[in-house]
């Protein structure tokens, strides 16, 4: 791994960057000396945060799972800067219900945004990663370690994350590319408060015992990025404690299967009923980046269809 301990001067792209983890990373970033690019949905939001970052910062609208929108804006950031030295592949939404109840429209969305949004990240950057010899950071989850009921396609596209990440770093390691991937447990995101109040899997998480309960602060999380570009590290970890449940995961999973399938039997028909109640609306990516990510699906579809008209 390099050794480089500064990041003044180096050009970070961040994904998901209006609020939340990224927005929180490119701050920190910026007040290093970094130039950030900012990449995502929120137009009024990502520009926003942009601003609070200092003129050297940029940003460009873009949904991570339109390969004509992200080729932009990666052409437009490199038209601009003349460089990428480091992606953060963070954009991401949770869809919460169970798998016979969830809307699948929602399901299949945060499986598109997760994965396949960091897959193309990944390959549209990856020519200038390549460049510089950058170094590649994708975010991933506790929950690709430990798999909860009613988060069946976060846990997927999670999981989904960490396997890619394994084999880009098998890949690209010749080429001079390090690859590291972000574990992090609750966070206090809008993503993790509009869970919270989730009127099924709200009761379900705050029955979570010990740490596994505990919401943790964006700025420990940007704290240990920052750090882990710094060193361009394989692995992140916050807390630092999931470092050491990923060693165990197969294990984890089996000793809290009846547990786990205990608390899922209540709240299986309470979802049922919740879905009868409101309908799509209670599977509904949480949070206003998760609303945002699942109307840039509804727009595109809207698009289509009258083209077709």
């Amino acid at each position: 791994m390099g050794t480089d301990n500064t990041l003044a001067g180096k050009v970070v792209l961040i994904t998901g960057a209006a609020r939340g983890i990224g927005a929180e990373t490119a701050r920190r970033l910026a007040a290093l000396g970094a130039k950030v690019a900012l990449v995502g949905l929120e137009r009024e939001q990502l520009e926003a945060t942009a601003k609070e970052c200092g003129p050297e910062a940029g940003a460009w609208e873009a949904d991570v799972t339109d390969w004509a929108a992200m080729e932009a804006a990666v052409a437009g950031v490199v038209d601009r800067y003349g460089r990428i030295d480091v992606v953060m592949a963070n954009a991401g939404i949770a869809a919460t219900g169970f798998v016979r109840s969830i809307d699948p429209a929602a399901f299949e969305r945060t499986i598109e945004i997760n994965l396949l949004g960091v897959w193309r990240t990944v390959r549209v950057t990856l020519p200038h990663l390549i460049a510089s010899r950058g170094y590649c950071l994708v975010v991933s989850s506790l929950a690709a370690i430990t798999h909860a009921p009613g988060m069946a396609a976060y846990a997927a596209s999670k999981a989904g994350v960490d396997a890619f990440a394994d084999s880009l770093r098998a890949e690209v390691r010749h080429l001079g590319v390090d690859v590291g991937t972000a574990y992090f447990s609750w966070i206090a995101t809008d993503m993790v408060t509009s869970a919270d109040r989730h009127p099924v899997f709200g009761k379900m998480r705050s029955r979570l015992p010990g740490p596994m309960g505990r919401t943790y602060q964006v700025s420990d999380v940007g704290k240990a990025v920052v750090l882990g570009i710094r060193r361009r590290a394989r692995a992140i970890h916050v807390p630092g404690w999931v470092g050491g449940l990923k060693l165990f995961r197969g294990v984890v999973n089996q000793l809290s299967l009846p547990i786990a399938a205990m608390g899922a039997k209540d709240a299986d028909q309470a979802a049922l009923d919740d879905v009868k109640a409101r309908g799509a609306e209670a599977s509904r990516p949480v949070g206003p980046g998760g609303a945002a990510g699942f109307d840039s699906a509804e727009r595109r579809a809207f698009r289509a269809e009258r083209g077709r008209s």
